[in-house]
């Protein structure tokens, strides 16, 4: 079987790189290894976890209402872990499910394999399903590989037990343990630590580092770090290792060496959560020309060209950030390559959200990155103390700030931590990639009373202009 144009993935830089060229007249086959698309993202990743999130979202409001608002509920939550995952896993049949009828509409071809490359312009396919051509054999024109990534888990804690999972396994929400132990303070194994604390579980978390999500700025980690360190008890072991795990019985025996944490403490279930590797591995790329680098990362261009001619990749596979949204818009660079336009992916600021409680989020130069470079920035902090909207719904730990270069007073960064972080995001993605200077920002109505507001005010602190706060124009 011959195809055109071939994706190998169909997460969200698979599929929408596919449907995209599609589009603009291309035939294409999709070559994907799982029974539906989506991917990690929507199957095992950001689409489930979120789901989850909200009902730990809900439960939290719950208890706060008592506790701030005087309303009270008879008896503590019944949680049915049987009709949790049902809602969750009815999510994912439906986006997948939309996905599957997507492709047919545009005529692209799924084949359920595993593939892998023979040379550059052939795939070897395995696997038992009816979609696999005869002998197994691919040939292309042009392939684009879009293969992901997977947890990284360390060969030390793979002890074969299923009491020790990656966030796959948490996710499957098999149980909600009396006891779960979360290693690695980032931030998917504290959104998944937020989720088994919320349905009962008495979580623990175990950092290496001196604190929690080491890429982001200290000042928005802190109103988190708070609420993760209430949210467990105190519970939360920095500057920590872990030096093995062992199985005994129904716990799982770990060896803690750190100054947070010494000695053996046995759990229920144990959350192995310290990153994701691309996955290269196992895909025939020696028998191109694709070259990989030393962290397994396929070494690409800003056209998403990789070193042979007849192949593309986006994605996880292709370099951090490993986010779905970044998978997406690389996805459609590859297939308008592919159609012959001039384009590439030089986007100024890709957003990064933590789904926790307080949300955390930021867009384009990070203080931290300012400071290593030696970059002179001016950073202007709105509390949200100061916010009307804030202070209505009890949620005044938060803060928006950005980054502005003091010569153009170009807007170069932003951060956010607090309710609703991921959505106000967006406007501050906006204003990086357009160049927009403060004004831009102060001078748009924003309206009231929202979080919203809370950018706009933040340009406000740059002028000494906010009315909210008492903060004067730098002499």
């Amino acid at each position: 079987m011959h195809a055109p144009v071939v994706v190998l993935g169909g997460g969200p830089g698979g599929y929408a790189a596919a449907f995209l060229a599609a589009d603009e007249g291309m035939e294409v086959t999709i070559v994907e290894a799982e029974p539906r698309l989506g991917g990690t993202c929507l199957i095992r990743g950001c689409i489930p976890s979120k789901a989850l999130l909200h009902v730990a979202k809900v439960i939290s409001e719950v208890e706060e209402l008592k506790s701030e608002w005087g309303i009270e509920y008879s008896g503590e939550p019944k949680i049915d872990v049987d009709v949790v995952r049902a809602r969750k896993d009815k999510v994912i049949d439906n986006l997948t499910g939309g996905l599957g009828g997507l492709a047919k509409r545009r005529n692209v071809t799924v084949i359920q394999a595993r593939g892998s490359f023979v040379s550059s312009n052939e795939l070897k396919l395995e696997g038992d399903h009816e979609s696999i051509p005869e002998g197994g054999k691919l040939t292309f024109d042009k392939c684009i590989v879009a293969t992901g990534s997977i947890p990284a888990m360390p060969p030390a804690f793979d002890i074969g037990s299923d009491r020790v999972m990656d966030s796959t396994g948490a996710l499957a929400l098999k149980d909600i343990p009396e006891t779960l132990l979360v290693v690695g303070g980032g931030y998917i194994g504290l959104e998944m630590g937020t989720v088994y604390a919320h349905l009962g579980s008495k979580v623990s978390v175990v950092e290496l580092g001196e604190g929690l999500l080491p890429g982001a700025d200290r000042d928005l980690v802190k109103p988190l770090a708070k609420k993760i360190d209430k949210m467990c008890d105190g519970r939360v072991f920095l500057n920590t290792k872990v030096g093995s795990l062992a199985e005994d019985g129904d716990k799982v025996v770990v060896t803690f060496e750190g100054p947070s944490k010494f000695g053996t403490e046995s759990y229920d279930r144990v959350l192995i959560s310290i990153g994701r590797r691309p996955v290269t591995r196992g895909l025939g790329l020696e028998n191109t020309k694709v070259e990989v680098n030393e962290r397994g990362f396929i070494v690409c261009d800003e056209q998403q060209r990789t070193a042979d001619p007849n192949i593309l990749a986006i994605g996880d596979v292709a370099g951090d950030p490993m986010l779905a949204h970044k998978a997406t818009h690389e996805g459609r660079v590859a297939a308008e390559v592919l159609a012959g336009k001039n384009v590439a992916f030089d986007k100024a600021a890709i957003p990064a959200v933590v789904f926790t409680d307080p949300e955390i989020a930021w867009a384009g130069l990070t203080e931290g990155e300012a400071k290593a470079a030696g970059r002179k920035v001016d950073v202007e902090v709105y509390p949200w103390a100061a916010s009307g909207r804030a202070q209505a719904i009890g949620v005044t730990n938060g803060l928006t700030k950005w980054l502005v270069d003091p010569e153009t007073h170009r807007v170069l960064g932003c951060g956010i931590v607090g309710t609703g972080a991921g959505e106000l995001i967006a406007e501050a993605v906006l204003a990086i990639e357009m160049g927009c200077e403060v004004t831009d920002i102060t001078e748009s109505v924003h309206p009231h009373p929202t979080l919203s507001e809370t950018l706009m005010n933040a340009g406000e602190v740059h002028f000494g202009t906010a009315t909210e706060i008492y903060k004067p124009k730098r002499k």
